[in-house]
């Protein structure tokens, strides 16, 4: 099983928007899309006002289909996405692969799609899905642990080395994404954390400015508990699972990131 690590959009403060492209025997998987060719082409509806507050500067040439395009895959052979939430940033590809089933755990489609705070009408942008995507609602509802946290497995018509972590505490229904590729695990763990040294294992630490953005968090207590689960998995099978994220400029460039 391949995976390939896209950089699907620039935001401020030198941030990422990092996606997974992972290879199966029947198709293409995206661990979530970043932004999308429309996000590039019209900014103001499919991005917003909050296209100020992240500093999200959307780029044709780095939406997931034209760098899936320019890897020599057809995007047609993208069968599946896998969100780790639905926020704008991550969610604004999906009309580029309509025919995609798209996968995303029930509190978050429930917060995005029924009825949404003022704090979250900020960050979800409903246009994004207005083309109707062939949503999969998963629920936690026992299963498996994996590594002591909860697991959503056998994911429909995704093969078993794929499977879904939930970490809620960014946002209702926000889950990390953990991929067995043969030689280890290799955790995407969304917005759990901004910056690696927030899970540091021996000296962990959160920027202050990346604190006041962590108090955005719709979960705040759930995300310092992920957060310090997320330390004590790298302190104790560190050799064995990677753990990434989403925004993080050193952790992409480490991993493979062009």
């Amino acid at each position: 099983m391949r995976i390939h690590h896209l950089n699907c959009g620039t935001l401020g403060f030198g941030l990422v928007d990092h996606c997974l492209l992972i290879e199966t025997r029947d198709g293409l998987v995206l661990v979530d899309t970043g932004f999308g060719l429309d996000c590039a082409r019209q900014p103001a509806k499919l991005v917003g006002p909050s296209r100020f507050v992240i500093g999200a500067k959307p780029t044709e040439a780095q939406t997931a289909i034209r760098q899936i395009q320019a890897l020599g895959y057809d995007p047609r052979d993208v069968r599946h996405i896998i969100l780790t939430h639905l926020d704008l940033d991550h969610s604004g590809g999906l009309a580029d692969f309509p025919e995609a089933t798209v996968h995303v755990q029930g509190p978050e489609f429930r917060a995005a799609t029924a009825t949404p705070t003022l704090s979250e009408k900020l960050r979800y942008r409903a246009v994004q899905w207005s083309h109707g995507p062939k949503w999969m609602v998963n629920e936690v509802e026992g299963g498996e642990k994996w590594f002591g946290f909860d697991a959503v497995r056998d994911l429909p018509g995704l093969p078993p080395e794929i499977l879904v972590v939930p970490l809620p505490g960014h946002t209702r229904g926000h889950a990390g994404v953990a991929i067995d590729h043969g030689n280890g695990w290799l955790l995407h763990a969304g917005d759990a954390f901004i910056q690696e040294s927030s899970i540091d294992p021996v000296q962990p630490h959160t920027p202050f400015g990346w604190k006041l953005y962590e108090s955005g968090a719709i979960v705040r207590e759930a995300l310092r508990d992920n957060q310090r689960r997320l330390r004590e998995l790298k302190t104790i099978r560190g050799e064995y699972v990677t753990i990434i994220n989403s925004h993080d400029p050193n952790v992409y460039a480490r991993v493979g990131g062009r």
